[in-house]
């Protein structure tokens, strides 16, 4: 008997996909947290559609052909969503090597009297499914790093507030890592809150910072440059012994910059600079 793969998948659609679904719910490792069973019938039909659909005698032996670019577009869409939710690798490849499973299960229901049909057939759908798997883990990669990298400049942001301590006087506490693209976000920050606030006098903590380098130093000295355009004075503070043996060993030329220990320093500087005196009031209670 001559089996047409293509029509008999397509006619048998249902069986595929109820097949498909029924594994994916019983997996031990399934993430309801992440996915509901609605969701998972949804992407399950939509994409055993588009397959079937396009399937033909034909294509069936070219990965490359264009009648699939609709499948591709589904499975790229569905990986880039789970690398989003939070989906392993592990748990995004397993979705569509489980409609591999499910075909060729559904062969081997349909076809199991012809040996070599059945052989042909499974090495098509292999070569097929396992083309849609290298798309998978393409766009999921992709998918999670962009997640990263939305990550990281959110923790960029987080990590470099610019803080109003006085009237006329900021602070930027400078924790981790400072490179180019740090400083940038460091003096675009300090910059925009220099100019809504009319400060004066600009604070760069450092005690944060693990370790000085002359790449650091340069970066450090860029910040303090474009404070000055701005017409504030900027002021680095959280200068370690350590730190300041590196700069020292380095080269590295702070001459011109006003440098303290500590960010109390600093401040207790900036209140003398502006002529502002802080002192403890004794309250007296009144004898009744």
């Amino acid at each position: 008997m001559e089996y047409n793969i293509p029509k008999l998948l397509q006619k048998k659609k249902k069986n595929i996909i109820e097949l498909w679904i029924t594994n994916q719910l019983s997996e031990a490792g399934l993430r309801e947290d992440l996915i509901s069973n609605e969701e998972i019938r949804q992407q399950s039909e939509e994409l055993v559609d588009s397959f079937v659909s396009n399937l033909n005698q034909e294509n069936i032996e070219d990965v490359n052909s264009g009648d699939f670019d609709g499948v591709i577009e589904i499975l790229s869409g569905i990986s880039i969503t789970r690398a989003r939710q939070g989906f392993s690798p592990r748990e995004t490849g397993a979705f569509i090597f489980g409609l591999k499973e499910a075909l060729l299960q559904l062969l081997q229901q349909e076809i199991k009297e012809d040996k070599e049909t059945l052989y042909q057939a499974t090495l098509q759908i292999n070569r097929l499914l396992d083309s849609f798997s290298i798309v998978t883990f393409e766009t999921f990669i992709k998918g999670r790093e962009e997640v990263i990298l939305r990550q990281t400049d959110e923790i960029t942001e987080i990590s470099t507030p610019v803080i109003r301590v006085w009237d006329g006087i900021l602070a930027l506490p400078i924790i981790g890592t400072l490179d180019s693209a740090r400083t940038q976000v460091v003096m675009e920050n300090l910059l925009q809150e220099i100019v809504e606030t009319g400060s004066s006098i600009a604070i760069l903590d450092i005690s944060g910072v693990p370790a000085v380098d002359s790449l650091v130093a340069q970066h450090l000295i860029k910040t303090v440059s474009a404070t000055r355009l701005m017409g504030a004075e900027c002021i680095i503070s959280g200068i370690r012994p350590e730190i300041a043996q590196t700069i020292v060993h380095l080269g590295i030329d702070l001459s011109n910059i006003i440098t303290k220990a500590t960010l109390a320093s600093a401040l207790k500087f900036s209140f003398q600079s502006l002529k502002l005196e802080v002192k403890k009031v004794q309250v007296v209670k009144a004898v009744v």
